[in-house]
C-alpha cells in the first residue's frame, strides 16, 4: 500500500498524537532498518575491495607463512630448470667427459676432490638424480654462483630466486634444513648478500658428504665408471 507523502509529513510533525503513534513507530523502524542495511552493504563492499587488492599483490614472504600465489606460479613455471644458477661447465660439460682412472680413484678418496671438479660434480649429479635428491647439489651450485656476484641488485635477485627454488616450503625442490638454519636464512633475506645462504650451503654439503657420497662410491654407476676408465688405459 502506497502512503501519500503529505500523510507521511503529517505523521512526522505530530509525534505526540496517539492516533498516529503506531505508524510513526513503523516508519522509524523502517528508516532504521534501511540505514543498517546500507551500512552492511558498504562494509561488505569495502571488505571485498581489500580482498581483491590482496589477491593481486605479489608478496615475497621470506618465511613462507602464507600461500603466496606468485611463488606457486613461479615454482610451477620453473619445472625442472634447476640449473639456472649453475655454471656453464657444470651444466654443459666438455667434449671429453670421460674421467681418467686416477681421477675416479681420487674422487673415491675425497668428497672435497669430487666437488672441486666440474666433471666430478656432473657425475655425482647424475647419481643424485637417480636418487631424487639432485636439488641438494643444485642448491650448493647456486650458492657458489651467488658468491661471485658483486652487484647488489643482481645479488638480491639471485638470492630471491634461490630462496624460492630451494628454501621455500612451497617449492617442490625444497632442501632439508633444520629450523635453526632456516631461521638464519630468513633473517639474512631482509638484506640479501653473497653470504646469505652460507649456513644452509654448509649444512647441505655435510648432508651430501655423509649420506649421498658413500652410496655414490659404492654404486653400480661408480663401478661402471671405473671399468670404463680401466678399459681406456
Amino acid at each position: 500500500m502506497l502512503i501519500p507523502e503529505s500523510t507521511m509529513d503529517s505523521w512526522k510533525s505530530d509525534r505526540s498524537s496517539t492516533a498516529y503513534e503506531p505508524w510513526l513507530v513503523w516508519f522509524d523502524m523502517r528508516q532504521e532498518s534501511h540505514s543498517q542495511e546500507q551500512s552492511a552493504v558498504s562494509a561488505a563492499q569495502s571488505q571485498e575491495s581489500e580482498r581483491t587488492k590482496a589477491s593481486k599483490a605479489c608478496c615475497f614472504c621470506w618465511c613462507c607463512c602464507c600461500s603466496c600465489s606468485c611463488l606457486t606460479m613461479r615454482n610451477t613455471n620453473n619445472g625442472d630448470n634447476g640449473g639456472r644458477n649453475e655454471s656453464s661447465a657444470d651444466a654443459n660439460g666438455d667434449a671429453n667427459d670421460n674421467p681418467s682412472l686416477d681421477e675416479i680413484r681420487n674422487w673415491a678418496r675425497s668428497f672435497d676432490t669430487l666437488m672441486s671438479t666440474a666433471r666430478g660434480r656432473r657425475k655425482f649429479r647424475e647419481f643424485l638424480r637417480s636418487e631424487y635428491s639432485e636439488e641438494n647439489l643444485l642448491f650448493w651450485l647456486a650458492c657458489e654462483e651467488l658468491h661471485k656476484e658483486m652487484n647488489p641488485s643482481v645479488v638480491e635477485e639471485k638470492a630471491r630466486l634461490i630462496y624460492e627454488d630451494y628454501i621455500s616450503i612451497l617449492s617442490p625442490k625444497e632442501v632439508s634444513l633444520d629450523s635453526q638454519v632456516r631461521e638464519v636464512v630468513n633473517k639474512n633475506m631482509t638484506e640479501p648478500s653473497p653470504t646469505t645462504f652460507d649456513e644452509a650451503q654448509q649444512q647441505i654439503y655435510i648432508l651430501m658428504h655423509r649420506d649421498s657420497f658413500p652410496r655414490f662410491v659404492n654404486s653400480k654407476m661408480f663401478r661402471n665408471l671405473l671399468e670404463k676408465a680401466s678399459q681406456n688405459q
